[in-house]
């Protein structure tokens, strides 16, 4: 609109000088009109910077809201693992209580027919037997018979003693774990309202900035600056990233690998986006939450917010291939950490401004994007 306005005003001032000379009230007229395009053009161009501004501003502010939706998604996704571990000991407490309580009524029924035995056969006098004129070796092999009982009713008991013992820490165990089970519980109820809460402010911020973006011309220009970010970014990463002789690239995959996360193809890869901006990798709608997994083994380069694609992990997998996930509700891996085949690495979410859950992956090599279906199986 403003270059129109400067185009109309152009060819008024041309007019202008190049026209004959006129009546004074029209020309009056006429430069009164340039003169109120020239203002509009002024009030277009400073409008144009206060968006910008404003947009800037926004971005600002959405960056702060998905960087705390993150960090409350990451605390319950630990939070959600750890409930899963004290879960698994207290059944597995459980389970030993009850193997223990079975050895418990075993032993009890040994050493109550160790006693029964016992008793039946009597008190002994081991002097009298001594003194008595019974053969000594008979003497012997009795003395060594009720020896043999006194030990093995020792053993009993101690083994009863050791069990029950065990029993009693069990159950203390048990106590300990059922109330770390409830203050996970609870914690896991305030981190899902801050989450609530989280959500709606962001939501709220997006909507102002969705406000800045109404033309085609303004989302388009926002995209151009968003992939020139992403290319620094990248380049950035790539010259800090040091060879690890370990990592053999994905050249030998082609085709083998799984997909980040379960999804549908919302967009694939060099479909048009906006004028002459394609999709550099392919865009997986998916529920909010579900785990993002490594395709690959790999070292993390990139973990953090970036303008378009919120929080965003780039791994290194050697060879000069690198995989991209982003729009990620929380990053899981932090810069240096190295990763497995099939690790969870984020979790899917909606940040970079996206108003639907998904994942955007891609896949380069040197640079380059390549189409991800290349290397992941149909």
């Amino acid at each position: 609109m403003s270059q129109h306005l400067l185009w109309k005003a152009g060819v008024i001032a041309g007019f202008l000088l190049l026209s004959p000379p006129l009546q004074a009230d029209d020309l009056a007229r006429r430069q009164a009109e340039l003169k109120s395009l020239q203002s509009q053009i002024a009030k277009q161009q400073s409008a144009l910077k206060d968006t910008s501004k404003q947009r800037e501003k926004l971005l600002g502010l959405l960056k702060e809201d998905e960087q705390a939706i993150a960090n409350v998604a990451k605390a319950m996704a630990i939070t959600q693992a750890n409930l899963k571990a004290v879960d698994g000991k207290l059944d597995g407490l459980k389970s030993r209580s009850k193997t223990l309580n079975a050895q418990k009524a075993t032993q009890q029924e040994t050493l109550s027919k160790q006693l029964a035995s016992a008793y039946l056969a009597g008190n002994h006098d081991y002097t009298k037997m001594l003194l008595s004129q019974q053969n000594p070796a008979t003497i012997e092999r009795m003395l060594a018979y009720y020896q043999y009982l006194n030990n093995a009713r020792i053993k009993a008991i101690n083994e009863l003693k050791q069990t029950m013992d065990e029993l009693r820490q069990n159950h203390a165990q048990q106590l300990d774990e059922q109330e770390k089970l409830s203050q996970l519980a609870i914690e896991q109820q305030a981190q899902v309202k801050k989450l609530e809460s989280e959500q709606a402010q962001r939501q709220a911020t997006l909507k102002e900035l969705q406000k800045t973006l109404s033309s085609r011309g303004a989302e388009l220009e926002q995209l151009q600056i968003e992939e020139a970010s992403l290319k620094r970014v990248l380049e950035q990463a790539v010259k800090a990233v040091k060879a690890s002789p370990k990592l053999i690239g994905l050249g030998n995959q082609r085709g083998k690998l799984n997909w980040p996360t379960k999804g549908r193809l919302s967009e694939a890869f060099g479909n048009t986006r906006s004028g002459q901006i394609k999709w550099k990798g392919v865009l997986l709608s998916a529920p909010e939450g579900q785990s993002i997994n490594a395709i690959a083994d790999g070292k993390v380069i990139y973990a953090d917010w970036l303008k378009g694609f919120g929080m965003v992990l780039v791994l290194d997998h050697g060879q000069g291939y690198m995989s991209l996930y982003g729009h990620a509700q929380a990053l899981l891996k932090s810069p240096g950490d190295t990763v497995n085949s099939g690790e969870t690495i984020a979790l899917v979410g909606r940040s970079g401004g996206q108003t639907q859950p998904g994942l955007y992956f891609e896949i380069r090599h040197k640079g380059q994007a390549v189409d991800p279906a290349n290397y992941c199986r149909r």
